[in-house]
């Protein structure tokens, strides 16, 4: 039986240490936005495990003291959209639950009491549309909107997520927004949206 560590021994217990506390403090919050991009509790489980393992793989990479959450749930963003990516070259399959009840389940989503109409935009556009959209988007557009819109974080903090300036963030917000309205015009126009 060894009585002492060694540096690096102790090194790597303090780093799982300290993720541990990090991802538990903020283990809520990325569940629930997993919940939001899938759908489904099983698969934002899923989702919720993967993007963990690989932010624990990563954390070297991660700066202390900076915002974690932020990191984590780009983590999770990228994550999402990389399975969206594979599943879209993947032939498709039905669950037999979308077979026994005609495919008409639709997962109710929170609504807040006065949605922005981007928000609006993004509840009432069923995945199916909006994901090949955001697809669309360039990806620094992409996951700035996707960090506001469906994560609601602020800017400061998608700013220290993404590494750029608060001018940047906004800017992209911004035009990534008019794209993806641009892109979903004809769709909201044939539902009546607009």
């Amino acid at each position: 039986m060894r009585l002492f560590h060694s540096v690096e021994e102790r090194r790597q217990r303090a780093k799982r240490d300290e993720f541990e506390r990090l991802a538990a403090k903020h283990h809520r919050d990325v569940f629930n936005a997993a919940l939001r991009m899938t759908g489904s509790y099983a698969d934002a489980e899923d989702l919720t495990q993967e993007a963990v393992l690989k932010a624990y793989v990563a954390f070297d990479q991660f700066s202390l003291g900076t915002n974690f959450r932020a990191w984590l749930l780009r983590i999770l963003t990228n994550t999402h959209i990389n399975r969206y990516r594979r599943s879209c070259r993947s032939p498709e399959t039905l669950a037999w639950e979308d077979i026994t009840d005609g495919g008409a389940r639709r997962i109710p989503q929170e609504r807040s009491p006065n949605p922005l109409p981007e928000e609006q935009l993004l509840v009432d556009v069923p995945d199916e549309t909006i994901g090949p959209a955001l697809l669309a988007l360039p990806e620094e557009f992409r996951e700035a909107v996707i960090l506001s819109d469906m994560h609601d974080l602020s800017y400061k903090e998608i700013s220290q997520a993404l590494n750029i300036p608060l001018g940047t963030v906004r800017s992209r917000i911004f035009r990534g927004r008019r794209l993806l309205r641009e892109s979903l015009a004809e769709y909201a126009e044939a539902n009546g949206m607009i």
